[in-house]
């Protein structure tokens, strides 16, 4: 089972599914599986699906989903920041996962060596820092994200290339400003905040967000990409006195 686990989970396209395959087998396989990763991959997802990236999205929001699996809870504390991605992804070559596949989750932080890193190693590189920010620890409450992306941008990565940063950046702050409406209207992360702090395990979080959350972000999606376009649209490329010099010196 552990050696066809990979070529299973691939296969599933579905993220919902695929979710709640390793839901229940991760006690089996022993690895990390909890809300925090799911919130981190809703992210992922949404900013795939805004970006429209040119990369395989089955195969990153399935390394969103495993990347973590060797975490542990206090990994900075118990010595193991530097070296539970390392872990996890020898783990995953285990289970049946390509070099590549494992060399992109090893990748959602730096403190492996690698010669040339992966594009999709970046995008859970800021997914796995955003999200982290976001959500709510025993020291402090989730952070609004443009704070999390200052802390991204002029502390984590500083010293860092990483070649989404810009567009994600671009991402974060437009959906900051993205309202669901409710009983209280609240934006796209505030309700994704709100839905983890709520839900008390894994079923029924990913329940709310099949239901009711995923759905709803996807039409807020399309209507920012609409309203992208129509601006775009709106906006000449030259000036009517620039177009006619070009016409004129074509003619002539």
């Amino acid at each position: 089972m552990m050696e066809e686990f990979a070529e299973y989970i691939l296969n599933e396209k579905d993220l919902i599914s695929k979710e709640e395959i390793i839901y229940f087998l991760a006690p089996k396989l022993g690895i990390k599986f909890d809300k925090s990763i799911i919130f981190k991959t809703e992210i992922a997802r949404m900013f795939l699906e805004y970006t429209n990236i040119k990369l395989d999205h089955n195969l990153i929001l399935t390394a969103c989903l495993l990347c973590n699996c060797k975490k542990v809870d206090n990994a900075q504390k118990l010595g193991k920041i530097e070296t539970y991605a390392i872990e996890g992804a020898r783990y995953l070559k285990k289970l049946g996962f390509d070099d590549r596949f494992c060399k992109i989750c090893e990748g959602v932080n730096r403190y492996s060596e690698q010669d040339r890193r992966e594009p999709e190693s970046d995008i859970l590189e800021l997914v796995d820092q955003f999200g982290g920010m976001l959500i709510d620890r025993p020291e402090r409450i989730g952070m609004h994200p443009d704070e999390a992306m200052v802390l991204i941008e002029h502390r984590n990565l500083k010293s860092e290339y990483n070649r989404y940063l810009e567009i994600f950046r671009e991402f974060a702050l437009t959906f900051d400003k993205v309202y669901i409406k409710g009983i209280v209207n609240t934006t796209v992360f505030a309700r994704l905040q709100k839905l983890i702090r709520e839900s008390k395990d894994i079923p029924e979080f990913v329940k709310k967000l099949s239901i009711d959350y995923s759905v709803t972000v996807d039409e807020k999606i399309k209507e920012v990409l609409k309203n992208n376009e129509s601006k775009t649209d709106n906006k000449s490329m030259f000036s009517n006195e620039t177009k006619e010099k070009i016409l004129k010196s074509v003619d002539e």
